[in-house]
């Protein structure tokens, strides 16, 4: 009778099936609340609260500034670890609290500091010496060695480096670099003797090299974009952007955003121009393509003078949001669903809809921003940074 008993497995008590189950849709419907209600549960206040929880703020959300090296044409990066300082004396990173983690002492002429979630890189436009940071440490340094000099170096959110370059016997060069794990040798060269190579990005999955280039078609300048597998020399598409300069990119989901003298163009992996933004009569005073899927743009009605108002740009060229400015800017950021703006006597960070988040009066006379994707805010002056934290 026993045996018998023992062949027969059991059936899953009802109960225990029903606790089951009401515990998977409390979670599907906890997840589904953090997605609908995610501005009103403040879930980037939560995370904030995680990577500084360590960190003392006084009570208008600021840390104690730390002392930094300066010098002409400083700029500055906020890093997950700590502060990127680029200047003419070369590169400096430094723990939130001032601890110098690594540091390249050198005379740039011409500084020039870009960041990627993942690590920053500093190095002089025209010049052979390119450094890049990450962790706590410098994690890969270039050196052309007579090879060409450094046109522009972006970093992808994976840590891979797009690098151009002129000379070497060629109009244009762009090396894409695998630096976390394989940075000795370029994974692809691209060499271009027949147009000049302006700038290149990596894509976010690290399969595409997107290469603006700009030369003669039919008697005019016409600047394309040119997207390359990472494992091919040829280009596996070609958008034309027309008769203007190239100023800035960012490459994010599969879309290329591009910023020119009058417009910002975004441009799929085809090819094709999914959306185009005119500046119209405006002048361009300064763009931020930080942000996740938009655009912050600072518009004026004259040439000289300061901005006069913030626009936030989607993927589509269509415009999201405008702010008119009072004040003049002194510096300004976008990251994650996060836009700030710098003036003479305030900080204001809005989300990506330009509506408030946050602001900071009495700014310690800061003159240079690098914001969060979680919507903190590095806030530096000539001799001290520090982090902001809005409540």
């Amino acid at each position: 009778m026993k045996e018998n008993q023992a062949s027969n497995p059991k059936k899953p008590n009802i109960l225990v099936r029903l606790i089951a189950l009401l515990v998977t849709a409390a979670l599907l419907l906890g997840a589904l609340a953090l997605v609908v209600y995610r501005d009103e549960l403040n879930l980037d206040a939560l995370k904030r609260w995680f990577d500084y929880r360590n960190l003392e703020t006084s009570e208008s959300g600021e840390a104690a500034p730390f002392s930094h090296a300066g010098g002409k044409q400083a700029a500055f990066a906020y890093l997950d670890n700590g502060v990127l300082l680029a200047s003419d004396t070369g590169a400096r990173y430094y723990s939130f609290s001032g601890e110098l983690y690594a540091e390249e002492v050198r005379s740039f002429e011409h500084p020039v500091l870009t960041r990627s979630e993942s690590c920053g890189v500093v190095y002089d436009a025209g010049g052979q010496d390119l450094f890049l940071f990450r962790g706590m440490e410098e994690a890969f340094h270039l050196n052309l060695e007579g090879g060409g000099e450094l046109l522009s170096a972006r970093p992808n959110d994976a840590g891979w480096l797009a690098v151009t370059t002129h000379g070497g016997g060629f109009r244009g060069s762009v090396a894409v670099y695998d630096t976390p794990y394989n940075a000795q040798e370029p994974l692809i060269r691209i060499d271009l003797s027949s147009t000049f190579v302006v700038d290149a990005a990596v894509s976010p999955d690290c399969k595409t090299v997107a290469v603006v280039t700009m030369g003669q078609v039919g008697g005019s300048f016409q600047s394309q974009v040119r997207f390359y597998p990472v494992d091919q020399r040829e280009p596996s598409a070609v958008a034309s952007l027309g008769n203007t300069m190239v100023l800035e990119l960012d490459y994010e989901d599969g879309l290329l955003w591009v910023l020119g003298e009058e417009q910002v163009s975004v441009v799929g992996e085809d090819g094709t121009v999914s959306g185009t933004y005119s500046l119209g009569r405006s002048y361009l005073k300064g763009c931020s393509f930080g942000g996740d899927g938009f655009a912050l743009l600072l518009l004026g009605r004259y040439q000289a003078g300061s901005a006069e108002q913030a626009v936030v740009v989607g993927p589509d060229g269509a415009e999201l949001a405008a702010l008119g400015l009072s004040s003049g800017v002194l510096d300004f950021d976008a990251a994650g669903r996060y836009a700030a703006i710098l003036t003479g006597d305030r900080l204001d960070i809005y989300t990506s809809s330009l509506e408030p988040y946050g602001s900071l009066d009495h700014t310690q006379n800061a003159r240079y921003l690098s914001l969060t994707a979680s919507g903190a805010a590095l806030l530096a002056n000539a001799q001290q940074a520090w982090l902001y934290l809005p409540g």
